[in-house]
């Protein structure tokens, strides 16, 4: 893609000039004799670079940079001017100028700082990417109204600075939600800080909060800032939090209440601002009974209560779970691209998945990696092993009579080994020892189709 230079000057010799170097080194240019013109053409031209003489009739070259920038906080502005002072300079840095040029201008230095600008564009424009990568992976997927209902909560309490306790089973993505938080709150660009309790020790676990002065104990070699302190300005998100022990609740409730940590064998308190959201899949009221957990702790951190649903809960978001993994993994290394037969979604969709989305991601990378062809199918799946979920069996139990009995549980038989057999009626047939036409008949009868 060619990168493009706006030029905005005043003096046609001095943008004619510019236009014949730029061109020459493949740069697309564009000229503006006035501020008022630039302003108008940027928004046209979505320049890479603006060189913006200082010096101007009507609206100065200073005026034109605090417009543009005005208009888009992220370009970048080199100043040129014959009468540069010190004070001119430090003021259109102020204003958020790149650069500085000083008249009669020098090819070397006009080039060089015109590479360097256009590197900084580069790195701007690939972390702009990885961000929306970032995101991306940490978007909660789903129509179901379960989702919906969870993403409705969210982003009410996104914008305030309440405390949010996140429940749910392993695999549910908590941690996906206390992301989305903190993404949709006032303290987006401020740190996100993870602490895993459950995956620190108990005699390191104050230490990884709250930090530690040298010489402390034993291997405290250094001052170490704890989590709270590096989440200072953002969120602090203590996953697994009912696994902590009672010591390091008591000065978490403290942080809580008075906004400062103590580090380990300090002596002066450090404020903080931090926002706490925390998740355990534990029933914290049932650790409370034990003395587990501190019920004062609890209600500190329980202000807003948010429950992720289990994956069996909402069945249809599976097609779009799967969807999205199967693209993530096909982007990754090993891996092609590779598609997804309805009875091979239809039997995911029927699994409970007791690990929930972690699960199914897993196993979605597991199928993309031994399916021998372009497509998984229904047969792949079954060859994963364990039990699929049939919500027919569960209403066996309901049947008034043996006779109907019979029938819902012939009926869900052969559901199940058609869709293990990828709706192949002549296979199924051939499994089961049945003849074929009987099979069709009985389909017929109990109005099977793919997916039922």
């Amino acid at each position: 893609m060619a990168r493009r230079v706006l030029v905005v000057d005043d003096e046609k010799g001095v943008r004619e000039a510019l236009r014949q170097l730029l061109e020459y080194e493949g740069i697309e240019v564009k000229l503006a004799t006035s501020g008022a013109e630039a302003i108008e053409l940027y928004g046209e031209f979505h320049p890479h670079l603006v060189l913006l003489d200082v010096k101007m009739a009507g609206m100065d070259g200073l005026e034109t940079l605090a417009k543009l920038r005005e208009l888009d906080p992220h370009a970048q502005i080199v100043m040129i001017s014959g009468h540069g002072t010190i004070q001119t300079a430090v003021e259109a840095t102020q204003l958020g100028a790149y650069d500085f040029l000083e008249k009669p201008l020098d090819t070397d230095r006009i080039l060089l700082t015109l590479r360097h600008a256009f590197e900084r564009v580069a790195l701007s424009s690939e972390n702009e990417r990885l961000r929306a990568t970032v995101n991306d992976r940490y978007e909660i997927v789903g129509q179901s109204p379960a989702i919906k209902e969870l993403l409705r909560i969210t982003d009410k309490v996104a914008p305030t600075a309440a405390r949010v306790l996140i429940t749910g089973e392993n695999g549910v993505g908590k941690e996906l939600v206390a992301r989305a938080i903190h993404r949709r709150s006032p303290r987006a660009q401020q740190p996100f800080v993870e602490v895993n309790c459950a995956a620190i020790p108990g005699e390191l676990i104050e230490s990884e909060l709250f930090g530690h002065m040298k010489g402390s104990f034993t291997g405290a070699f250094a001052d170490r800032p704890g989590k709270f302190e590096q989440a200072d300005g953002g969120s602090l998100f203590l996953d697994e939090v009912a696994d902590m022990s009672l010591s390091a609740q008591a000065k978490v409730l403290r942080v809580l209440q008075e906004g400062v940590v103590m580090r380990i064998g300090g002596t002066k308190p450090i404020k903080v601002d931090v926002r706490v959201i925390a998740a355990t899949n534990k029933a914290l009221e049932e650790e409370i009974a034990t003395g587990r957990f501190r019920e004062d702790l609890f209600y500190r951190l329980n202000v807003v209560p948010i429950d992720v649903p289990p994956l069996r809960q909402r069945r249809e978001d599976i097609p779009l779970l799967v969807e999205r993994f199967a693209a993530e993994f096909a982007n990754g290394p090993g891996l092609g691209r590779k598609t997804f037969h309805p009875d091979a979604l239809a039997a995911l969709a029927s699994r409970d998945w007791p690990g929930n989305v972690r699960e199914l991601r897993n196993a979605v990378e597991r199928l993309m990696i031994l399916s021998s062809t372009d497509t998984v199918s229904a047969a792949d799946v079954t060859r994963l092993g364990g039990a699929a979920a049939n919500p027919a069996v569960g209403e066996l139990v309901y049947c008034e009579t043996f006779e109907a009995f019979k029938q819902q549980a012939e009926r869900a038989f052969l559901a199940a080994k058609l869709a293990e057999n990828g709706w192949n009626v002549s296979e199924t047939a051939r499994k089961l020892d049945m003849p074929r036409s009987n099979l069709y008949k009985k389909i017929e009868r109990y109005g099977l189709e793919r997916g039922s």
